[in-house]
């Protein structure tokens, strides 16, 4: 098999692997890339590669696992709360990512509390149902504490991992009234569709205006989505697309010039919204299309009025 071949079959699984590791599609792509890499100049020095498949998703493992180390640090410098870099489906690397059901923002999120080993160990068994064995050659331990591993993994996540029991339909029906409501500013018919302990998370990295820390509350919740369309609709209006955002309903946000602002992503539960994950800092939305300077405009809008 060339390698390019190799490439168009293990790219799905690697990229995949990769994305639920880091939380990030740009660094889940260059782990993806310096893996197959490696491979090919492991091929052409005419080495033999007895599994591709393993081999591909020892590389990508690995690489991640050193590469969430390093991140780790940089998360902790972060302004304000971290939240993963979104996938929408369409035509971009979420058509790959083949475990829709773990990858909701609110799930990426709590793996984040895991360490980089346990976060390998648990996707591997649990997500990507690989054999005890071969998870414990992949991250390069024995079985007995791949499995220890994987148990103290489980066990934080089965403690603390949300869960959203609503049919496809539900949700779709649930997403397109909200974001009509948020559009049109109806504080009353946003409260409606909101659990009454939802939970609003912002990322804006501190390039653009956004939440500090997590808000609570129907009422609280309802009335931050109000303002925050009505600071942003004098900077160029806004567009709501609606998109299935990592694997649940969600929404791109775009400005006057059709540039991309913001994405959200709704978890929906019995018949109500139980947290919103919104994702305003620019360079976490590069991968999905052109970016919109939304901070710049608004903090030069404040300092003129400041002016004034």
């Amino acid at each position: 098999m060339s390698s390019a071949d190799l490439y168009g079959e293990l790219r799905p699984r690697a990229f995949a692997i990769a994305y639920q590791m880091l939380g990030s599609v740009s660094e889940a792509e260059d782990v993806v890339q310096e893996a197959f890499l490696r491979t090919h100049q492991t091929l052409r020095r005419d080495e033999a590669i007895s599994s591709p498949r393993a081999y591909i998703a020892t590389l990508v493992t690995r690489l991640s696992i050193d590469q969430l180390r390093s991140a780790r640090a940089r998360r902790e410098r972060y302004v304000g709360e971290w939240l993963p870099e979104p996938l929408v489906t369409g035509p971009s690397p979420a058509d790959h990512a083949e475990t829709a059901d773990s990858l909701s923002l609110a799930f990426l999120v709590l793996l984040e509390t895991l360490s980089p080993r346990q976060r390998a160990a648990f996707l591997l068994r649990e997500v990507f149902d690989y054999p005890y064995a071969e998870v414990a050659d992949i991250i390069g331990t024995d079985v007995d504490s791949t499995r220890h591993l994987v148990a103290k993994a489980r066990a934080h996540v089965q403690e603390r991992r949300p869960r959203y029991h609503a049919s496809r339909q539900q949700r779709e029906e649930l997403a397109q009234r909200f974001f009509a409501a948020a559009e049109q500013g109806d504080l009353r018919a946003l409260e409606a569709l909101l659990a009454q302990d939802v939970v609003l998370h912002g990322d804006g990295g501190g390039k653009v205006p956004a939440l500090v820390r997590p808000v609570n509350g129907r009422n609280r919740v309802a009335r931050h989505l109000v303002t925050a369309m009505s600071v942003v609709a004098p900077h160029g209006g806004v567009r709501i697309q609606i998109a299935e955002v990592n694997g649940l309903p969600g929404a791109m946000m775009f400005d006057s010039q059709d540039r991309l602002f913001g994405v959200l992503g709704l978890d929906i539960a019995d018949g109500e919204i139980q947290a919103i994950h919104s994702i305003v800092n620019p360079d976490k939305l590069r991968h999905l299309d052109s970016v919109s300077d939304l901070g710049a405009q608004i903090r030069a809008a404040r300092r003129s009025g400041s002016d004034t």
